[in-house]
């Protein structure tokens, strides 16, 4: 089997490319990425160098090139992570969110129409979309795979935008596809623009905190890793047609989280208790900040036999054990040479 991953070199894909390569090492993996600033090959340092990877560099937004690479390729299925995902640069640039995921998306969806031709035996284009689709919810309750769509910000409207071109893809051409919506993942190599690893970097430096409005809204975090299993078990075992929710079941206030990782860092770094608590500055609340999010993962537990595998009190353990020793990794990423190093290793300039 030959599966065309988007998005592989990010936080979220990097993960799956990794699951795929060393879980199925009969099957072909490529990696198609654009590599923008969260899109960072060292992410795949360790798997790099086994004989069922390739890595191809290319921008879904270049329809033609899309067709070009389907008709040379002949992938048997497309998982599709590619995408803009910060809520706060959707709002500085929209533009940029509605062309890469939406338009993106289409071209991907028109290339797998074309390269397979009807002919959809084996064949799965599975999109990967997120719960900020639904919007916002009260204190109770929790996203199912029938809540309606109520996106808040730019991002959300255009991942509910792609859900919606993947679904009519299926339905007007026939086409065998899947979707799932996460919610908000942690882990390893993840960009230090999202709140935890800015965070772990920001307490290493002392520098301050910053928590929106009181730090009161909810979300519901879910391990990049577990995230990787459930993508494994939809691909391979997911009802075309269908969407499902992936959600960790770890409920937290962004305020209770900060909290939590502070006594985390001031423990491995041997500083006293409290002492990074210090560094937590209030902010004015992001514009249309949704309160809380929560996915109910239960069609895919009942359905698949998914399960989180890991409390989030112990991701976060493990995550930031991972920051703390990955420090040039870090160093790196934030200073944008990265980009540099791997430009000049793969001939990329």
């Amino acid at each position: 089997m030959h599966i065309l991953i988007t998005g592989g070199a990010g936080f979220i894909g990097s993960h799956v490319v990794r699951h795929f390569l060393t879980t199925y090492p009969s099957y072909t993996i490529t990696n198609l990425d654009s590599l923008t600033y969260a899109g960072n090959l060292a992410n795949l340092h360790d798997v790099e160098h086994l004989p069922n990877y390739r890595f191809v560099k290319g921008d879904i937004t270049d329809g033609d090139f899309l067709m070009q690479l389907f008709e040379e390729q002949r992938f048997d299925g497309v998982i599709h992570l590619a995408a803009e995902s910060h809520v706060d640069r959707s709002i500085t640039n929209p533009t940029a969110f509605v062309v890469t995921n939406v338009l993106g998306t289409v071209n991907l969806l028109n290339a797998a129409n074309a390269a397979w031709n009807s002919d959809f035996q084996g064949k799965r284009f599975y999109h990967i979309s997120t719960d900020e689709v639904y919007g916002s919810l009260g204190k109770e309750g929790m996203f199912t795979e029938e809540t309606p769509y109520d996106p808040h910000s730019p991002y959300s409207a255009s991942k509910a935008s792609s859900d919606h071109f993947v679904r009519a893809w299926h339905d007007t051409f026939g086409l065998p596809v899947v979707i799932s919506n996460c919610s908000n993942n942690y882990g390893s190599f993840q960009f230090p623009e999202k709140l935890i690893p800015l965070f772990i970097n920001n307490i290493i430096q002392s520098k301050p905190l910053p928590v929106y409005g009181k730090g009161e809204n909810i979300r519901d975090w879910l391990w990049v890793v577990d995230h990787a299993q459930a993508i494994d078990v939809i691909y391979h075992q997911g009802k075309t047609g269908e969407t499902y929710n992936i959600g960790g079941h770890n409920e937290w206030s962004n305020i209770d989280l900060i909290r939590l990782l502070c006594r985390i860092m001031d423990a491995k770094l041997g500083r006293a208790a409290g002492e990074s608590e210090k560094l937590v500055t209030y902010v004015t609340d992001r514009a249309g900040h949704d309160l809380r999010y929560a996915i109910d993962s239960s069609k895919l537990q009942r359905e698949l036999g998914w399960i989180p595998s890991i409390t989030f009190e112990k991701g976060l353990e493990l995550t930031v054990e991972w920051y703390l020793s990955n420090s040039e990794w870090l160093n790196n990423v934030t200073s944008g040479s990265y980009q540099h190093y791997y430009d000049e290793m793969y001939g990329l300039r």
